[in-house]
């Protein structure tokens, strides 16, 4: 296979941006997630690959939940302030204010226009990411807007 056209072609693949949260007890991770999807309309089931070195995939593992807070178009600024390690100050993640949610007790971030939060049901661990099938258990709008999508930042991830 050609390694550049793989690149070139999975690239094409269009994604959005997501900041994904999870909490046991007093450990918080927060890190931007770009490979999710929707896999169920009955029961309403998502689907995301998380690294299996990080922090996110370590409390996912243990705690078979996380919540996901939708970026808006115009919040490259915030998808790029979780690619750093997660820091909690007061009432914010990594300088952006969160709330923590009803049904997990997990940060949700309130600048973002949506969210959810979803119960896993089953994974697959394959090579060096981890899909983790989850049942969205609670969700909420803040307001209608196009989200963030990957092609429309310069990055890439993936290929």
């Amino acid at each position: 296979m050609d390694q550049e056209s793989k690149k070139k072609s999975l690239r094409m693949l269009t994604y959005g941006l997501y900041v994904l949260t999870v909490k046991d007890g007093d450990a918080i991770a927060a890190g931007t997630v770009n490979w999710v999807s929707q896999a169920s309309f009955t029961p309403p089931l998502v689907m995301v690959g998380v690294k299996k070195d990080s922090q996110l995939h370590t409390l996912i593992d243990k705690t078979n939940q996380f919540a996901v807070s939708t970026l808006s178009h115009d919040q490259k600024n915030i998808a790029s302030d979780f690619f750093r390690p997660t820091q909690i100050e007061g009432r914010e993640l990594n300088g952006h204010p969160f709330e923590i949610s009803g049904s997990f007790q997990y940060p949700l971030l309130t600048e973002c226009p949506a969210w959810f939060e979803a119960k896993v049901t089953e994974s697959v661990a394959r090579g060096d990411h981890t899909i983790f099938v989850a049942e969205v258990a609670d969700a909420g709008i803040r307001e209608s807007t196009e989200p963030l999508v990957m092609r429309n930042t310069g990055w890439f991830y993936g290929g």
